[in-house]
């Protein structure tokens, strides 16, 4: 992901930079909420902090923010994020249902969720699906090998 970056720093510098950006488009914004920006800055900061202190922790919750979760914490990890995309789909099409029932125009913003999803899926599909399989041992031989439990 980011070699360059020591692990325990990895998610800190992401919250961090994801911070900025949202405050940098509330400023952008301006009118009477630019003071959300300074908020923001405010709270992903502390989020920094605390994910990078968490990080030096010997526990589960210190291994996932310091970048060094093992195979368990990734299963629980990646069925959290399926949970969290089958919800955003089910959120995008009761969203989209209603939008189409009251005749409104703000439709448009659903669909492009669900495409999103929809090629997300695919991309996961084509990414990581199965492989084909390989040919049997015995195909070359023209007779079937033998077991080495039967011998």
């Amino acid at each position: 992901m980011m070699p360059f970056i020591p692990p325990r720093l990895r998610k800190p510098v992401g919250i961090a930079l994801a911070g900025v950006v949202f405050a940098a488009a509330w400023l952008a914004r301006g009118g009477p909420l630019w003071w959300i920006s300074i908020l923001a800055v405010i709270l992903a900061a502390a989020r920094a902090v605390f994910l990078y202190w968490a990080g030096g922790q010997d526990t589960d919750v210190g291994a996932l923010a310091g970048s060094r979760a093992d195979e368990r914490q990734k299963l629980v990890s990646l069925r959290s994020w399926a949970l969290a995309c089958n919800l955003a789909a089910i959120a995008a099409f009761v969203g989209l249902t209603v939008a189409i029932a009251v005749k409104a125009t703000w439709w448009w913003p659903f669909v492009v969720i669900l495409a999103v999803i929809g090629l997300g899926y695919l991309l996961g599909l084509s990414n990581y699906g199965a492989a084909e399989e390989g040919t049997p041992d015995d195909v070359d031989t023209g007779h079937q090998t033998r077991s080495p439990v039967n011998s």
